[in-house]
């Protein structure tokens, strides 16, 4: 029985990627451009932007299915919660700590993929608005971000 919950804890993650990219690109980049567009601005004008309002629409499914999914029995329900929370956790570090350097955490690494991610965001970031963007995924991005060569 263990390995289904940990496979749905699994599945989850993956399908959080999916739902990451449908969300970035159609709802981030689309009607609520109004909370991302200032995470496209050259500089954080504070320590926290608009953009950071999508963490608390990402977390309150989440603690929903955690309330929910927490009895006597074990419940499916939570372990879809923890899938959604490991997802949380590795966003942040990806996205905040990795390539936006929110925290100078990981900002020496030689890592091939982590480097890739930054390329594939950078790339994101050249467009400061709302319209011809590019790289929408976080941890899936496009093999070409990942071919040798220095990030600039």
């Amino acid at each position: 029985m263990i390995v289904f919950y940990i496979a749905i804890t699994l599945i989850t993650f993956g399908l959080m990627e999916a739902l990451t990219w449908f969300t970035h690109k159609y709802i981030m980049h689309g009607f609520l451009w109004v909370l991302h567009e200032d995470h496209h601005q050259p500089k954080y004008q504070n320590v926290f932007e608009k953009n950071d309002a999508f963490f608390v629409f990402g977390a309150i499914p989440s603690i929903i299915l955690f309330y929910y999914g927490v009895n006597p029995e074990i419940n499916y329900k939570f372990f879809i919660a923890l899938g959604i929370l490991f997802y949380g956790i590795a966003y942040f570090l990806v996205h905040d700590v990795l390539i936006h350097q929110r925290f100078k955490w990981f900002n020496k690494t030689k890592n091939k993929y982590l480097i890739g991610l930054r390329k594939a965001h950078k790339i994101h970031h050249k467009h400061l608005g709302k319209e011809d963007g590019e790289c929408f995924g976080m941890l899936n991005v496009p093999k070409k971000y990942f071919n040798r060569g220095i990030m600039k």
